[in-house]
């Protein structure tokens, strides 16, 4: 099949870290005090030249102030809202950070007191629970045109919001007193179709392109029927919330790519969405869409073909909303492996010549490096062949994508090679749990559920996700955070009253056992992987932590660094801080770790008082650098499923409700700086 790849030439706690230092020395070539994006700047680099945190003193913070979030007065007084994980990234402009909750809502807050300065609520939770995952949110999006500043985020109930930055009020002359609906012509789309507002929402912030809005969307990942909401990605008029133009993730009819959706499939087929964070090249005036898996996510039989644009890369105009070029990552997706994150974009040389660079990485641990402006390969990219599907109806892809450079940052499918042998008695019992399972490569299509579901490695969550990895632009060397945890997804024939997919998954929650409550791979479980993006090459790759090195079953054993749990980067003019959550068999405290840049050597690391869950931010206010991470919340299944739900099996609603009513954290904003500060 001719693969359609185009080359055309053109928390809720939060913790904040300040060091105070006599001087506010910033690189004269980036004189970046604040933090305006979701990733620091459009480029989502998630660099900061700040320097007054160092290796001589980040081991002296202190608590400064903190911040209830004003989630809580809601999550306290209605039953059913129960918020989940906190991952909001903040914003800082001006003297001000701009936050988003759970819930949709909406705080500036004084950058240097911890002191509420506006709120706003939409009350998008009366709206019912979200879509998928439930009550999650990443942040708000800022524009200004240089005396207007207005703050925009897209809720869970399909809005989207423009708020005037100085006062939270609602910018009168955008779209419909300051809201636009998402849904409009009561949830019909472009196309007379009927959208289940049930299976679309809005949790991650939009991208700015000068004056355009660009807003991607969440769709239930767990469809029952094949007609599901389509991922097309929409930009509005910053000013007035004109629509300008819809892209299609999923080609309609005479439209470029149509035809690799066989058997007229576009025509209900959904997702294929952007359910993360965009980058933008604000001087070619450029977009690009990390894109996701087609329905149902681990079959395909109903779309056959190589389902353009999904789990794709597609730069677009931003002003025109016409495509440029696209690589498509994942032909014909059976294993979730949409793109989670936003693409870093870096300056770089490659053998003496200059390229306007942009690097993704991906969940099955793939570095992705193209010139940003024409999305010709840096280093060249191979389709090689992958095992075939045995499921009935099913036609994977007989060749997917393989980059030749870099290097895959973390493990890569299964072998009994790659079970943990820290001791004798753990390999045993991890030889005898991988019985159970098929191990295979990575591509290995999942299979009908026969008691030896097939183990994907990297999981359906990476690999990398969306906290994605930070690019240091002075050496071009990207940091990548990633955790090695397996997921496995039986496909079963459903229930026909309930679903018109010849197979579907047998449950969302199938864990992977291993020995002794350790993990069932080979360490390390979490890292850090440093790559050179001017030579392809990597440069190192340390353990992310300890990991649970104080494990009954690893006594008296000298395993050194484990690394577990996830993480989330900021790299700095001095250091690289990469946050820790509690990783499987684990006890030791949730933390920053904090990497020299050049070694990969753990220098040390700051203690949590939760699970860390976003980015850390850092910027200067008042000659002080802060750095801040949300942690803490819900569980990762915000909100409550109702008994009846059509649109989870049971034993999954059931595990849904089980998690919802788990306790969760206090939300708080904690600010910390250095002692005697």
């Amino acid at each position: 099949m001719r693969r359609q790849t185009s080359y055309p030439g053109r928390a809720a706690v939060w913790i904040v870290l300040a060091a105070v230092c006599a001087s506010a020395a910033l690189l004269a070539d980036g004189d970046s005090t604040e933090w305006t994006a979701f990733g620091a700047t459009g480029s989502n680099t998630r660099f900061s030249p700040l320097d007054q945190i160092d290796q001589s003193n980040f081991g002296d913070l202190e608590v400064a102030w903190t911040w209830q979030s004003i989630s809580t007065e809601v999550t306290e007084n209605n039953r059913r809202v129960r918020a989940g994980q906190f991952k909001v990234v903040p914003l800082k402009v001006g003297a001000r950070l701009f936050v988003a909750t759970e819930l949709s809502q909406v705080a500036a807050i004084d950058a240097a007191t911890g002191e509420t300065v506006w709120t706003y609520d939409p009350k998008s939770y009366e709206d019912g629970r979200p879509a998928n995952v439930g009550f999650q949110h990443r942040g708000v999006a800022y524009w200004t045109d240089g005396e207007d500043q207005r703050i925009f985020i897209a809720t869970h109930d399909r809005k989207l919001i423009a708020l005037n930055a100085d006062t939270g009020a609602l910018c009168a002359d955008f779209g419909d007193d300051g809201v636009v609906d998402l849904l409009p012509n009561g949830g019909v789309d472009h196309f007379g179709r009927k959208v289940n507002r049930r299976h679309i929402t809005h949790s991650s912030p939009p991208a700015v392109v000068r004056n355009t809005v660009i807003v991607g969307s969440i769709v239930h990942d767990g469809p029952t029927h094949k007609t599901a909401p389509p991922g097309h990605i929409r930009a509005f008029d910053a000013r007035t919330g004109e629509l300008k133009w819809i892209f299609h993730t999923i080609p309609q009819d005479g439209e470029f790519g149509n035809e690799t959706w066989e058997d007229d499939s576009w025509a209900y087929t959904g997702a294929t969405n952007v359910w993360s964070m965009m980058a933008v090249d604000e001087e070619l005036g450029y977009v690009y869409l990390p894109t996701g898996t087609p329905t149902n996510d681990m079959y395909g039989g109903h779309r056959l073909g190589d389902n353009l644009f999904a789990e794709s890369i597609v730069c677009l105009d931003a002003e025109t909303g016409e495509r440029v070029w696209h690589f498509q990552a994942i032909h014909h997706g059976l294993w979730d492996y949409d793109f989670p994150t936003a693409p870093n974009l870096i300056d770089i040389e490659v053998d003496g010549k200059p390229i306007k660079a942009i690097a993704q990485v991906s969940k099955q641990a793939f570095t992705y490096v193209f010139d940003r402006a024409t999305g010709k390969p840096v280093w060249p990219i191979e389709e090689r062949a992958v095992p075939k599907s045995a499921v009935p109806g099913e036609r994977s892809s007989p060749t997917q994508p393989f980059p030749t450079k870099p290097a895959a940052f973390d493990y890569q499918g299964t072998s009994d090679v790659m079970l943990n042998d820290l001791t004798p008695a753990l390999k045993q019992e991890a030889q005898e749990i991988a019985k159970g399972f098929r191990l295979g490569p990575l591509y290995t299509p999942p299979g009908v559920d026969d008691g030896r579901p097939l183990l994907m490695l990297p999981s359906a969550g990476g690999g990398a996700n969306w906290p994605g990895a930070a690019v240091d632009p002075e050496t071009a060397i990207l940091y990548v955070p990633s955790t090695t945890s397996p997921s496995t997804f039986p496909l079963v024939v459903p229930d026909r009253a309930r679903s018109d997919f010849q197979y579907t998954l047998k449950s969302w929650f199938n864990p992977v056992p291993g020995p002794q409550g350790l993990p069932l791979f080979k360490p390390p479980w979490g890292r850090v992987t440093a790559i050179d993006l001017n030579s392809g090459d990597h440069v190192w790759m340390s353990p992310n932590g300890e990991g649970p090195t104080d494990h009954p079953a690893l006594a008296g054993i000298d395993t050194g660094p484990l690394g577990g749990g996830s993480g989330a980067p900021l790299v700095t003019k001095t250091l690289l801080f990469v946050t820790q959550s509690r990783g499987r068999g684990q006890k030791n405290t949730p933390r920053i770790n904090v990497f020299d840049k050049a070694s990969g050597q753990i220098l040390g690391h700051i203690p949590l008082p939760d699970t860390p869950y976003g980015n850390p931010i850092t910027y200067l206010e008042d000659g002080v650098q802060y750095i801040v991470v949300s942690v803490g919340g819900g569980p990762f299944f915000g909100g409550v499923i109702e008994e009846d739900d059509p649109d989870w099996d049971a034993e999954t609603a059931a595990q849904l409700r089980a998690i919802a009513s788990a306790q969760t954290s206090s939300p708080l904003l904690v600010a910390l700086r250095l002692a005697g500060g």
